[in-house]
C-alpha cells in the first residue's frame, strides 16, 4: 500500500516533537525543572499570563488597523481562536489560522450590520498573516543586531540571515499573488473553504470573484496594512519583554536586548518548524539553545518553555471552551431564523 504523506506526515512530526520534547525534559531534569517553576510562585505565572492577555488584545488591534471594515471584537476573538487552537489543539499553525477563519465570519441574518462573509474572512485573514510577517521580519533582524557580539551566536546569525531571506522572497511571493495573480489566491481560497464546510465550498466555487473584490479592496489602502505590520512588531517587542520577566522570575538576569534575541531566534526556529504541532520539541530546543548563548541554564530555559505553554493553556482553554458555545449558540439562530421548509 502505497504512503498516504498528507496524512501520515502531521503524524511523524508531533511524534518526532514528543520525541525531542522527552529527550530535553530527560536532559534538563525534573528536580531543578521543578525548582525553578518554584521560584516564579502563582502571582509571578499570573502577571505572565496578565501580560500575554494585553499583548493579545494588541494583536486583534493590529488586525484591525490593516482591515478596518470588521469589528474589533471579532477580530481579537478570531485572534485569540487562533492561537489558541495552534498551541492548545494537535493542529499545526496552518491548523489554527483554519481554526481563526472560521472564527471570523459572521452571517447570521439577524445581525447584518455585522455580517461577515467568507471572501472577506479570507480576505482579512491574509492581510493579516501578510502585516504580521512584515513585521516579524524586522522583529528577527532586531534579534540578529542584539546577537551580534556575544559568543556563540555566529552559529545562530547564519542561518538567521539565510531565514529572513527565505521568508522575505516568500512574503513578497505572496504579495505579488494577491495583486497580480488571482488564480492562486482562487486556489488558497478553494482549498480553505473545502477543509472547513462543505456550505462554504460550493459558496467559493459560485462566488470567487467576491474574494478577489475583498481583498482587492483592501489593498486600496496600503497604509492600513502598514500600520498594522508597525503594530505586530511593537508586540511582537511586547512577547520580549514577557521572556525577559520570565527569566527574571526564574533567576536569571538578563538585559531586554538579550531578551529580544532570544525570543526571535526562537520565533524564527518555531516559523521553519510551522507544521509541527504546538512546536512541541523545537519551542524547548531553541529557549535551551539560545540560553546557553547569554549564560542561562539549561533547567531555567526549560522551565521558561514550560511557562509558555501553561501560560497559553491558561488562555487558550477557555477561549475555545468560549468559542464553541458561541457557535453552539450561531447554529441555534440560523436555525430558528431559517424560514421553515
Amino acid at each position: 500500500m502505497a504512503l498516504n504523506v498528507k496524512k501520515t506526515l502531521p503524524y511523524l512530526l508531533t511524534f518526532a516533537g514528543i520525541l525531542l520534547f522527552t529527550f530535553l525534559s530527560a536532559k534538563a531534569g525534573i528536580d531543578p525543572v521543578y525548582v525553578a517553576l518554584k521560584k516564579v510562585g502563582l502571582l509571578g505565572f499570573f502577571a505572565l499570563v496578565i501580560i500575554q492577555l494585553i499583548i493579545n488584545f494588541g494583536l486583534g488591534v493590529s488586525w484591525k488597523a490593516s482591515t478596518p471594515k470588521i469589528a474589533l471584537s471579532r477580530l481579537t476573538m478570531a485572534r485569540f481562536v487562533r492561537d489558541a487552537a495552534s498551541t492548545c489543539l494537535p493542529f499545526s499553525q496552518l491548523g489554527g489560522m483554519l481554526a481563526g477563519l472560521k472564527a471570523t465570519v459572521c452571517e447570521h441574518p439577524a445581525n447584518p450590520k455585522n455580517r461577515v462573509s467568507w471572501a472577506e474572512a479570507i480576505a482579512s485573514n491574509i492581510i493579516d498573516i501578510t502585516s504580521e510577517t512584515l513585521g516579524q521580519i524586522v522583529f528577527i533582524i532586531l534579534a540578529i543586531l542584539c546577537l551580534i557580539g556575544h559568543q556563540d551566536a555566529g552559529k545562530f546569525i547564519i542561518p538567521l540571515i539565510a531565514g529572513i531571506l527565505i521568508l522575505t522572497i516568500g512574503i513578497s511571493s505572496f504579495i505579488w499573488s494577491q495583486h497580480k495573480s488571482g488564480n492562486i489566491l482562487a486556489k488558497i481560497g478553494y482549498f480553505l473553504s473545502r477543509h472547513i464546510a462543505a456550505s462554504w465550498h460550493e459558496s467559493f466555487k459560485n462566488k470567487s470573484d467576491s474574494f478577489q473584490n475583498a481583498l482587492d479592496d483592501l489593498w486600496k489602502h496600503p497604509k492600513n496594512i502598514a500600520y498594522g505590520a508597525f503594530i505586530h512588531l511593537i508586540f511582537w517587542l511586547g512577547s520580549a519583554v514577557i521572556t525577559w520577566v520570565g527569566l527574571h522570575f526564574l533567576g536569571a538576569n538578563i538585559s531586554i536586548f538579550n531578551a529580544i534575541a532570544i525570543e526571535g531566534v526562537v520565533c524564527g526556529m518555531m516559523t521553519v518548524g510551522f507544521l509541527v504541532p504546538a512546536a512541541l520539541g523545537v519551542q524547548e530546543g531553541a529557549y535551551i539553545a539560545l540560553g546557553l548563548v547569554f549564560g542561562v541554564s539549561t533547567d531555567i530555559s526549560f522551565s521558561l518553555s514550560l511557562l509558555r505553554r501553561g501560560r497559553d493553556i491558561v488562555i487558550g482553554v477557555p477561549v475555545l471552551l468560549l468559542w464553541q458555545i458561541a457557535e453552539i449558540r450561531h447554529i441555534r439562530n440560523l436555525k430558528e431564523t431559517s424560514p421553515s421548509k
